[in-house]
């Protein structure tokens, strides 16, 4: 099955002889990597996504740190786009503005289909958090606001709310944070995102901590402390 969609570089008013623009569906692997909790079932269950150029298990190790290993089943999804980085190492992004409303569909068609093996899988409790670094929480948000699974929470750290999204209410809870030296996430974008979480209704809660476009033991501990009050 194909679609055919206007070519980017030229319009239906140009010559027949111009090129067409095509996208065909075809299946491709996605990887994710989980800890079990050490506890008993069933399981409250986190899924986060890195930051670009980072593998999920960059992404887990965030998670493991926040949620210690009791109560919480860490996965952490992999974007579906590796290359090469400096000296050989392997990174993954998430999507790049090329085709991005497409791209948007398929990464969240790609978290569905990770938490209904999940559910599968493992007994779960129904509280669900989604989490995102940098790059990957503009995937958390569009995991909550766009797809079938409605979280409980939504994490944010060191990314930006994607901008197109008026309401979000669907997040329920929010948790954001901002390292006070980060250059990427700037200070301005951590402040729009607040007010907007606030006229949106969603409760939140924020933590900024010392350090740059990373995370610090400040804001681990912070996390945690937000997901234990999500179990009440």
């Amino acid at each position: 099955m194909y679609t055919r969609l206007p070519c980017p570089t030229c319009n239906d008013r140009q010559s027949p002889s111009m090129p067409e623009h095509y996208f065909i569906k075809t299946e491709i692997s996605g990887r994710y990597v989980i800890q079990k909790p050490s506890g008993e079932d069933p399981f409250h269950l986190i899924v986060g996504f890195h930051g670009y150029g980072q593998l999920a298990e960059d992404e887990l190790a965030l998670l493991k740190g926040m949620t210690g290993n009791s109560a919480w089943l860490c996965c952490a999804v992999e974007a579906l786009h590796p290359f090469y980085k400096q000296k050989g190492m392997v990174g993954a992004n998430w999507m790049t503005s090329r085709n991005r409303e497409l791209m948007i569909q398929e990464n969240i068609s790609y978290v569905t289909a990770v938490i209904t093996e999940l559910e599968k899988r493992y007994s779960l409790s129904g509280t669900l958090v989604y989490h995102g670094f940098s790059m990957g929480a503009a995937m958390a948000a569009r995991s909550a606001l766009l797809g079938n699974r409605e979280p409980t929470a939504v994490m944010f750290l060191g990314g930006n709310i994607p901008p197109e999204h008026e309401k979000l209410g669907k997040m329920k809870k929010a948790h954001i944070a901002r390292g006070n030296a980060d250059r990427l996430y700037t200070q301005n974008e951590f402040e729009r995102d607040k007010k907007r979480l606030n006229e949106s209704g969603v409760p939140f809660e924020h933590c900024c901590f010392p350090g740059g476009h990373e995370a610090d033991e400040q804001y681990l501990e912070s996390a945690g402390v937000f997901l234990e009050q999500l179990l009440g």
